[in-house]
Order: structure tokens, then C-alpha cells, then sequence
């Protein structure tokens, strides 16, 4: 721990607290204009959120031998109710004249294509998805529809396809940073000012976290530029939110802390080391549970839930290193009157031991087996609702809270033509067993229409029709008959892709992370807390507790999708996105409050300890819980349902962690269990004292002189 003293020591010398605030203004300065080229480093090609293993991830890498690997196909949809007349048909073909010239089109352009019951024409338009990935598709898809559109007003004209629908979600996600960023801030504004009831105070946290954020960023830019760290949409939104949320928490445990210590130290520096040196080692047990909690996503299949990991590691660290320096070096620089209009004057009581948490630790000392047992099967019976889950992906429509033209125009394609027309099966497989395999595919039940086969580099590329929607079971079914006919093709080394095989991988990958990635998770934290808390017993107690929590809001928020929002489904990575940063944030909150009753434990006993720390603990948990939850609701508002049943089930979960499950639970536990909590460490063996006297507003039970004059973790006050 000596270099943890020699970090936390920095901000509170006379002279060093300068040297950090000058040593931040210069990273600043380097790392703000880095951290603006962040999204220009994004990578949203395909390959950097597919599985890297899977079949169609294949498919799409060979298909750069045809030209198509760049490339999204965009569906233009002509309908009449009426029926088609002869002028729409000539401008449907002159229109694809035109697309065939347009600098974002690659590839040749089919159509237009009559319906069977004359109502409507499609025409299939290859959109260059080279440079820009998906960012791409928005531009060149409204060019087509500005093309398309111009003439007579009863021909209706929609657009979709892979590339209509990647456009209509590139823009869902355009301005993600911004609006997230703005919106988080806003939340967290407000949470502190309400928290601090200061008009001065909220700025040092929010700064400290805004700091923490363009740094952040700025690394993950490098990593990305020079180290090729994969970094997304999906990473880079998440980023700015767990930075900012877990940055906040962090910064008001030390400001909490801080404030406490200035009421038994005269010396403002001297009540910053003695803050520090207490509140540090929880935070970094914190931090160490996030970012390991983050890394374990490495071991995903999906290769966007793999990229999160260290992102969001990195975001952790950085903010942690913020949190233990900046913050610091500004609070004790500002001085106590930043605390204005309630300053936390030398020898002055503390009101927690008085306050409110004090007096719930009271009401569960009286009964905490009850306690316990009651809240546990509260959270049990709330646990339920996960029966009702069905995180096997969305489909089209469903990715989005509104409907977009490319679902209207996904519904005109499957009211007018055969309902998979636009999103085929692609097989890619040797030159010379181009014929047969095109007869296997063609063979295949739910297959109703196939391309010839396109040769080229030593492969052949054919297309299937299926018959049923691409978003549908039908159609995944339909890809695994493809997969077994055209594998079984001697010498073919046939593989099957497409969109819909890329959706069925993704559902096949998530549910293999799931099995993978969570235990991990949990072995990782219970660790953590094993080391922190030099204790088996607890870290069970513990992480059986989290995982509870995670249960009771899985299961609210399965109710609340199908009953209040009517989402369709849940996204096939939503338990696992969910299960991490519950597991792992909700994690901090116990970690806040064990390591503080801990301590007391050793002054009072653990009966007592547990009620002392729950009162010097329990404002500012739920202050950090109420602004966690809050920065990912934030979320909510993005017009994605993904990104949506995140934000909701995280927030509503760490709110469960911070308001009933550390509260109540974790603490009717401890008083329950008392010393055996510790075991097998020697504080599970000392007897429990008799109850404490008067502490004259001390939670931990020494009068303000004892307080006052204790020796600092750096040596006494020397002025």
C-alpha cells in the first residue's frame, strides 16, 4: 500500500496539491483535442460487431473477392394500391439509370422488379460501405430517396433493406456522444446539487469527472490510432456514461469522507490524508471490480461485447485516477468555505450520527432476521418476471422504439413479394462446385428463387431467396437447412451468410457469452472482495445479494418491456450487458459500506459497527445511487430499444443495490451473522463489546478530542 499513501499524498501538501492541478491543466490540454477525434476513429463495420468465429463473419470476408464486402444492399420499394401504371415503371427504370451513376453505389444495380400482383417494384441498389461504415449508408440512402421520390405523388417510395435499416440506425445513433453527454451532465448538475445543497460544491466533482472523461477518451483514441484497440458507437456512448456515473460516485464517498474529517481536523490538508487514507482502499477495491468486471468481456465471442471491455477499463481507470488527485488537490486548494452555506466547522457534531440512516440502522438491530428473510423473498417473488424474458434479438422493427422507413418499406417488400426478397442467403464456395451447390441450395426447403453463381479469385458467390422474413424464425431455420445442404457439397467448403444468418450468429454467440462470461464475472469479484475484506463469509454474502438484485430487476424490467413499453423482446446481448455492470457497480455499493463497517467493527463490534457504518455511509450511497441510475437512464432517451432496456434495467437495478439491497439487506445480514461475517479472519474471533456510550456525534465512538488529535497516515499535523 506504500504506493497508494504516495498517490493519495500529492494533493494534500502545501506545495504538491499545485503540482497536480498544473499536471492535469497540461494533460488537459494534450488530451481534449484527441479525445474530439474519438468518433472518427469509431469502427462500425460489421466485422467489429459480429462474432469474429462465426460462419457469416466468414462470409462477409470472402466476399471481398467479389466486391461486395464493402457493400450494403439498398432496397427501393415502388407501390401503388391502385397498381402500377406504365409512366411509374419508366420512371422506376430511370431511376435505376440513375443509381447505376451515383458515386456511393458499388456493384451492379437490379430492376426494377414487378410484384405478382401489380402493385409495386423493387429495385436492389449496392451502397459502398468502404469508408465511413454504416455511417455512410445515411447519405447515400437519402440520395436514393431524393431520386426516387421526385414525380407523381400516388407512387409511394420507401427504402430498406440492409442498408435502409442501417441507415435509419445511423441515425438513431448520430449525435449519440452529444446527446448523451449533454443529458448525463444535465442529471448530474442537478443530483449534486441537490445532494450538496451548495451552490459551489457540485462544481469540483463535475469537473474532476468531465476531466476524467476527455482523458479517457483521449487514450482510447490513441489505443485505437496506434494499438488497434477496436472501439465502436455502442463502446464510445457507454463510455461517456460509466465515466461520468462511477466518477461522480467515487467523488462524493471523498467529499463525504473529507467533510467528516474537517469536523476532527483544523488543518485542511491534514482532514484531506486522513480522508483519503480511509476512503481510498474502497475505492479502489471499486475500481478494481469494474475494470476486471469490464476485462472478462475479452473472452466474448461478439466482437462488440469484447470491445466494451477494455474501453470501458480504460474509462475506469482514468476516472479513478482523477478521482484520487484532481479532486482532491481542488477541494483542499478551495478550502472550506467551498462547503457554503453549511461548512463543516472544526469540533463541529456530525449529523449522521443522529440522521436518518442512523436511525434505519436502529429500526433493523431490533429484528434483523426478519429483516432479511423478508426483503430476500420481496426480491424472490420480484425474481419471477425473468420467466417471462425473451433476450433471443429483436427483430427489424423492433430495434426501434418508433418506425422508421425502412420498416415501413420492410412491411410494403413482404406485402407485395416473396417476404425474405432483399435480404437473401449468400453461399460462397469453390470455383468448380459452383453448380452443385447452387442446386443444394436451391434444393433447400424455404429457399423459393437463386441467382446464378458469380465466379471469381477461385470462388463462386451465389444468392437464395428465402421465403419467410429475414428477421424471422422461419428464416433462421431456413439458413441452418442451407448450412447442412451446402456443407454436405464434397470439396464445395461451402459457407452460408447473409443477414439473417448474421442475426441467428449473434443469438448463438450471445448465448455462449452468457455462459462464459457471467460465472467468470463472478469469480473475479468474489476475489476482489475476498482480498479487501480478508474474509470468505462476506464476499458470498455479498455477491449472492447482487445477484439477487440482478434477478428482482430482470424481472421488473421483463414486466415493464411487455407491459408499459410493448418492446417486442429484449436484445440477445441484454442480460449479459445487464448482469456485468449490475454485478459490478452494484458491487461498489457494498464495497462503500463494508469497508467502513469494518472499521468501526474494530472500535465497537460488528452489531454496532454495522449500524455506525450504515449512518456515515448511507446519505452518500444513496446520493451516488440516485446519480448512477440516473446517468443510465439516460439511455432511455435514445431512440434504439437496445440501448433503452439497458439504460432502464441498470438503472432501476443499481437503485435496488443502493436503496433496499445495502440499506436493508447487507445490513439486517451483518447485525444477523455478527462477527461470523469476518470469518475466517481474526475479527470473527473478538468478542463483542458491551454497547458504547455517548459518542457526542461520532460514529465511530472517540470523543472529538481522541479524533482531533489521532496521528494522520502521514505523520501528526506539523502546521
Amino acid at each position: 500500500m506504500i504506493g497508494v499513501h504516495r498517490l493519495t499524498s500529492l494533493p494534500c501538501g502545501r506545495r504538491s496539491k499545485w503540482v497536480v492541478l498544473a499536471l492535469w491543466i497540461l494533460l488537459l490540454a494534450v488530451a481534449a483535442p484527441l479525445a474530439s477525434k474519438l468518433t472518427g476513429a469509431e469502427d462500425n463495420q460489421a466485422s467489429s460487431w459480429l462474432p469474429g468465429s462465426a460462419e457469416s463473419t466468414q462470409v462477409l470476408t470472402l466476399q471481398s473477392h467479389f466486391g461486395t464486402a464493402d457493400s450494403a444492399l439498398a432496397v427501393v420499394v415502388y407501390v401503388r394500391p391502385s397498381g402500377i401504371t406504365v409512366p411509374d415503371r419508366a420512371k422506376a427504370a430511370a431511376d435505376a439509370t440513375t443509381f447505376t451513376g451515383a458515386p456511393h453505389v458499388k456493384g451492379t444495380v437490379l430492376g426494377p422488379v414487378p410484384s405478382t400482383d401489380g402493385r409495386a417494384l423493387q429495385t436492389l441498389v449496392p451502397i459502398d460501405t468502404s469508408h465511413g461504415g454504416w455511417t455512410n449508408l445515411t447519405p447515400a440512402v437519402d440520395s436514393l430517396r431524393a431520386t426516387a421520390s421526385a414525380g407523381d405523388p400516388g407512387l409511394a417510395v420507401h427504402i430498406t433493406g440492409p442498408a435502409g435499416v442501417g441507415a435509419d440506425q445511423a441515425k438513431a445513433f448520430s449525435g449519440i456522444d452529444s446527446t448523451l453527454l449533454y443529458s448525463t451532465l444535465a442529471v448530474v448538475i442537478v443530483l449534486l446539487l441537490i445532494t450538496y445543497r451548495s451552490p459551489v460544491l457540485w462544481l469540483l466533482p463535475l469537473v474532476s469527472a468531465g476531466s476524467a472523461l476527455l482523458a479517457a477518451e483521449a487514450t482510447v483514441y490513441l489505443l485505437a490510432k496506434h494499438a488497434g484497440l477496436t472501439v465502436n458507437a455502442q463502446s464510445a456512448g457507454i463510455l461517456i456514461v460509466l465515466v461520468i456515473g462511477a466518477g461522480t460516485d467515487y467523488a462524493l464517498l471523498i467529499t463525504a469522507r473529507y467533510r467528516e474529517e474537517l469536523r476532527r481536523h483544523q488543518d485542511r490538508h491534514e482532514a484531506m490524508a486522513f480522508a483519503l487514507h480511509r476512503a481510498a482502499p474502497a475505492i479502489l477495491a471499486s475500481a478494481a471490480t469494474v475494470g476486471m468486471g469490464m476485462l472478462c468481456l475479452l473472452v466474448a465471442e461478439m466482437n462488440s461485447t469484447s470491445s466494451l471491455g477494455p474501453v470501458c477499463a480504460i474509462g475506469i481507470g482514468v476516472g479513478l485516477l482523477s478521482m484520487l488527485t484532481l479532486l482532491p488537490a481542488l477541494l483542499v486548494i478551495a478550502g472550506r468555505w467551498v462547503f457554503w452555506p453549511v461548512r463543516p466547522g472544526f469540533g463541529s457534531p456530525e449529523p449522521t450520527a443522529t440522521g436518518f440512516w442512523a436511525r434505519v440502522g436502529g429500526a433493523i438491530s431490533g429484528r434483523p432476521r426478519k429483516v432479511w428473510v423478508t426483503t430476500a423473498v420481496v426480491l424472490g417473488v420480484l425474481a419471477l418476471g425473468m420467466t417471462g424474458l425473451r433476450a433471443d434479438g429483436l427483430s427489424t422493427a423492433g430495434t426501434f422504439t418508433g418506425t422508421p422507413d425502412s420498416v415501413v418499406g420492410q412491411q410494403v417488400v413482404a406485402a407485395h413479394f416473396p417476404a425474405g426478397a432483399g435480404s437473401p442467403v449468400v453461399v460462397i464456395s469453390t470455383a468448380q462446385s459452383a453448380v452443385p451447390v447452387r442446386q443444394a441450395l436451391a434444393g433447400t426447403p424455404g429457399i423459393v428463387a437463386t441467382t446464378p453463381p458469380v465466379v471469381s479469385g477461385g470462388y463462386a458467390y451465389t444468392n437464395g431467396t428465402l421465403s419467410a422474413a429475414a428477421d424471422s424464425k422461419a428464416a433462421q431455420n431456413t439458413v441452418d437447412r442451407v448450412r447442412a445442404a451446402v456443407h454436405a457439397v464434397p470439396g464445395a467448403q461451402a459457407k452460408a451468410g447473409g443477414n439473417t444468418a448474421v442475426q441467428m450468429d449473434i443469438q448463438r454467440a450471445s448465448r455462449h457469452d452468457n455462459f462464459v462470461v457471467l460465472p467468470l464475472v463472478l469469480g473475479v469479484v468474489l476475489v476482489i472482495l475476498a482480498l479487501l475484506l480478508r474474509a470468505v463469509v462476506a464476499p458470498f454474502v455479498l455477491i449472492a445479494t447482487v445477484v439477487l438484485s440482478y434477478a428482482a430487476a430482470l424481472g421488473i424490467s421483463s414486466f415493464a418491456f411487455q407491459h408499459l413499453f410493448h418492446f417486442s423482446g429484449e436484445d440477445s446481448a441484454f442480460p449479459l450487458f445487464v448482469f456485468v455492470f449490475l454485478v459490478a457497480l452494484g458491487v461498489d455499493y457494498n464495497i462503500f459500506l463494508m469497508t467502513r463497517v469494518r472499521e468501526e467493527s474494530f472500535k465497537l463490534g460488528t452489531r454496532a459497527g454495522a449500524r455506525a457504518g450504515l449512518a456515515a455511509t448511507g446519505g452518500v450511497i444513496t446520493s451516488a445511487g440516485l446519480i448512477l441510475a440516473s446517468t443510465f437512464g439516460v439511455l432511455g432517451t435514445l431512440p434504439v430499444v437496445g440501448f433503452a432496456e439497458i439504460g432502464f434495467a441498470v438503472a432501476l437495478g443499481v437503485l435496488l443495490d443502493a436503496l433496499v439491497v445495502r440499506s436493508v439487506l447487507v445490513t439486517a445480514l451483518i447485525m444477523d451473522l455478527g462477527p461470523r461475517i469476518w470469518w475466517p479472519s481474526a475479527l470473527a474471533h473478538r468478542p463483542e463489546p458491551e454497547p458504547p456510550g455517548p459518542s457526542n456525534g461520532l460514529p465511530t465512538g472517540v470523543s472529538q478530542g481522541e479524533a482531533a488529535s489521532e496521528p494522520g497516515p502521514h505523520g501528526p499535523n506539523q502546521g
